[in-house]
């Protein structure tokens, strides 16, 4: 093949791939609407509206989630982690704390066992799937101890206003986390995109080794990252305590799977060095589209389990595919 049409061939295919999350929102979107029965109900504003509160946890997760698959890394604690962080939260409020030192405790606890995690990982040099494997039983052991090994339940608070549905007969008004989600999306993708942080994240996601010899700090880059990571997996966890008004330390069972798929979804490498914050919105809209569809075709909880399973192994397969494919 000519080198002017390897090249076209190289374009498209990276013009496909991202579009992809794109066009796996539209075709799950377009196959839930051939049902009748579904089609009718599933786009009126307040299914919408459920539909993005739900996608609220997981794609705050996959902010910070995105940011640890670029650097070449994985975080298997998150579910644990939020788990614990709204047991915080609440046992903070039952103790009389203010909403806001609630919301501060809540936060800081999750972005000290990133960081704890960024420091086993970066200054052992330890398989990040190994340590966080680990600090999953960790917080969750840790979460059902605070808690007493039940749910901690919350005094009102503007706390739970962060996930409420306000008026649940019209799309209008969404409630603040949605808004924070947004805010916060479009903050990380100019970090990602714009600054020399986002920068050294791809370098080191893409050869670890080449970024360490071009002076990248890499050990305290990997701290940083799993930092920041788990104050976004804080702020989930607030989320979580906002909609359930409780503390759960049972909660968030799986969830890790649900945010490491939206961002693989999204076009993010498991091997690192690629991925967007864009893509991984998507990949949590389309997660929470699978879930809610599956509820209105009626379809048991195993089915949606299996479902979610299948996209995660085919996410994984097409990231395989487009690396062959963009290195030809």
């Amino acid at each position: 093949m000519s080198s002017p049409a390897r090249s076209h061939r190289r374009d498209f295919v990276r013009w496909f791939f991202a579009v992809g999350p794109v066009l796996g929102l539209v075709l799950v979107v377009g196959l839930f609407s051939l049902s009748p029965a579904v089609r009718s109900h599933f786009f009126t504003g307040i299914n919408c509206k459920i539909i993005l509160l739900q996608t609220v946890i997981v794609a705050i997760g996959a902010l910070g989630m995105t940011m640890i698959i670029v650097s070449g890394g994985i975080d298997l604690s998150v579910g644990s982690v939020v788990a614990l962080t709204s047991v915080v939260g609440a046992t903070a409020l039952v103790n009389g704390c203010p909403p806001a030192v609630a919301v501060a405790l809540t936060i800081a606890v999750a972005g000290g066992v990133g960081l704890i995690n960024g420091v086993i990982i970066a200054g052992f040099r330890m398989m990040p799937f190994i340590v966080t494997l680990g600090m999953m039983g960790v917080a969750r052991g840790t979460a059902k101890w605070l808690a007493g090994n039940q749910t901690v339940n919350a005094p009102k608070s503007p706390i739970n206003d962060l996930m409420a549905m306000l008026d649940p007969l019209h799309f209008f008004p969404l409630p603040s986390g949605i808004w924070i989600t947004v805010a916060l999306s479009a903050l990380m993708a100019v970090v990602m995109q714009r600054t020399i942080f986002g920068r050294y994240l791809f370098a080191i996601g893409s050869n670890e080794a080449t970024a360490r010899l071009c002076g990248i700090r890499v050990r305290l880059m990997k701290v940083s990252i799993y930092t920041l990571a788990g104050l976004f997996f804080g702020l989930a966890g607030l989320m979580q305590m906002s909609r359930l008004t409780q503390g759960d330390p049972t909660a968030a069972i799986g969830l890790e799977l649900d945010i490491i798929a939206a961002v693989v979804i999204g076009g993010a490498s498991l091997n690192g060095g690629s991925g967007s914050i864009s893509g991984s919105i998507i990949g949590a809209l389309i997660m929470a589209v699978l879930r809610s569809g599956s509820s209105q075709m009626n379809w048991p909880n195993y089915i949606q389990e299996i479902i979610i399973g299948i996209v995660i192994i085919l996410a994984v397969g097409l990231d395989k595919l487009r690396q062959q494919r963009t290195a030809l």
